[in-house]
């Protein structure tokens, strides 16, 4: 990460209004699921346009890996951002049929989750103040949470092709290709487990360098 002072200024302000949309949308999720005592149809009209944006937004993490200010290099965030966008964006947001689905609102609740852990973790790491527990959250909570949301998008993926193929998706921009959006999304379906498992070991692979850091970090914090 950049040493350099205005760089830590902006990505501490960045991963704060993360953390602070990913905690609006959740509390959104929950005050819906509340009023209506449903989980089914109340979790993307309360917070869906949310997460949206702010998901859209952080297409800017990929940035941060590509020029150098992140150490996360630039292509586990795309692969992270495109899939996640796409779903957000060409499926959920184009298929009305799959937003009413609880599997959809599973799926929202774990993103905001894991974002509450993530961001934080990241922005108070700037300022050289995260505490160990948070560090142990974010290299933990995903085990549990990643799964949970690589399910639930699956399932919400498989549940739009027939909505894709009825009204042909997308159809004015897969014409110069030689297959249509149908095909494409049954291909992303195939694919996207074991791209997914890429990014789920490599994350148990810093689980164990970060907490190794972390702890000894906090050790020596303790003696001091």
């Amino acid at each position: 990460m950049s040493s350099s002072p205005f760089v830590k200024s902006y990505l501490f302000a960045y991963n704060f209004l993360q953390a602070s949309s990913w905690t609006i949308s959740l509390l959104s999720i929950v005050s819906s699921v509340l009023s209506n005592k449903t989980i089914i149809g109340g979790a993307y009209s309360a917070a869906g346009y949310l997460i949206s944006v702010m998901q859209t937004v952080a297409v800017l993490e990929v940035l941060h890996g590509a020029i150098g200010i992140v150490p996360s290099g630039f292509l586990s965030p795309l692969m992270q951002w495109s899939g996640r966008t796409h779903f957000i964006l060409a499926i959920v947001g184009q298929i009305n049929e799959v937003q009413d689905s609880p599997w959809l609102a599973i799926t929202l609740v774990g993103w905001c989750i894991g974002e509450m852990i993530r961001y934080p973790h990241y922005a108070l790491t700037c300022l050289g103040r995260c505490p160990y527990w948070l560090t142990y959250l974010r290299y933990t909570g995903f085990i549990i949470i990643y799964p949970t949301g690589l399910v639930g998008e699956l399932l919400i993926m498989y549940k739009a092709l027939p909505h894709v193929k009825e009204r042909n998706l997308y159809a004015n921009f897969f014409s110069v290709f030689p297959f249509s959006y149908y095909q494409f999304l049954w291909a992303v379906l195939l694919v996207y487990p074991f791209l997914w498992l890429k990014l789920y070991l490599q994350l148990f692979k810093q689980r164990k360098s970060k907490l190794g850091k972390a702890e000894k970090h906090h050790g020596k914090r303790k003696r001091m």
